[in-house]
């Protein structure tokens, strides 16, 4: 029994739906600030499995080599200042090589000057809002159809046969690859909270007060996130998709958005 157990759970975990549901680590992302931000997250890694292997090697070494039944007898001593000195100056270095490069990244998180195009996105209960600054163009951004027609209890659909189920939305954000995306981000009603892990963005939107975060991505592609907090009771059903498209695209798109308003009017309401 115990064999056909193991079997079944290594032809799953083979799977590749399997192998991204079990995925552990942050993605590696989409733009350069995301691309920093994970080798951050490598590098602290590696050093606290390097500091790991250090300390728990010497204490399970200690407990063998010295332990009562070999004749160990304990040290005499009160302390040692040249241990102290140590123990207080590498973790000290070690500190700093995590902190330089890391304030130098978040610096840049926060540098969102000049950009190429400002969106300012605000949230509501349960749906996102988008304008394009400068552009004569803002939509809703909601919950794709046949993800809130799966979602309902006794609908008799099965969830799995929705394509990206929860992930979807009917008007995606759209931007041109390579632009320095501004987004200005607040809220309607309530706490939300805009994650897009591809991205290397988790800003919270609140109401009465303006976040600012900005991106450059470097891929063409559609990017899913969800709302990160907490917002009352269909929070579950507020993806984020983000649609990046090449340069020269991006003006026939603004330019046809701006002549089929009524798609997004029947979505979500324009304004």
């Amino acid at each position: 029994m115990m064999r056909k157990c193991c079997a079944s759970l290594l032809a799953l975990l083979a799977t590749s739906n399997a192998a991204a549901d079990w995925a552990l680590n942050m993605p590696r992302g989409v733009t350069e600030l995301s691309a920093e931000t994970y080798y951050l997250h490598m590098q602290v890694f590696y050093w606290c499995v390097a500091i790991g292997v250090v300390v728990f090697g010497a204490m399970i070494y200690s407990i063998f080599a010295h332990r009562k039944s070999k004749g160990a007898e304990p040290a005499q001593f009160s302390h040692s200042m040249t241990a102290e000195v140590v123990w207080t100056v590498i973790p000290v270095i070690i500190l700093l090589i995590m902190a330089v490069p890391a304030a130098e990244t978040l610096i840049k998180l926060e540098d969102s000057r000049q950009p190429d195009l400002t969106i300012v996105a605000t949230g509501y209960q349960w749906k996102w809002h988008y304008e394009y600054q400068g552009e004569d163009l803002s939509f809703y951004s909601t919950l794709a159809r046949d993800s809130a027609a799966a979602r309902m209890l006794g609908s008799g659909i099965d969830p799995f046969s929705v394509e990206n189920y929860l992930l979807d939305v009917d008007n995606p954000l759209v931007v041109p690859r390579g632009a320095k995306i501004r987004l200005l981000l607040t809220s309607n009603d309530v706490i939300h909270s805009w994650w897009m892990p591809d991205f290397a963005i988790k800003k919270d939107a609140i109401p009465g007060f303006i976040n600012e975060a900005w991106f450059r991505p470097d891929v063409v592609g559609t990017y899913r996130g969800q709302c990160a907090e907490l917002c009352g009771m269909d929070h579950g059903f507020m993806p984020i998709v983000v649609e990046v498209i090449q340069e020269n695209e991006w003006q026939a798109w603004l330019d046809n958005a701006k002549e089929n308003r009524s798609q997004y009017a029947n979505a979500g309401g324009a304004r």
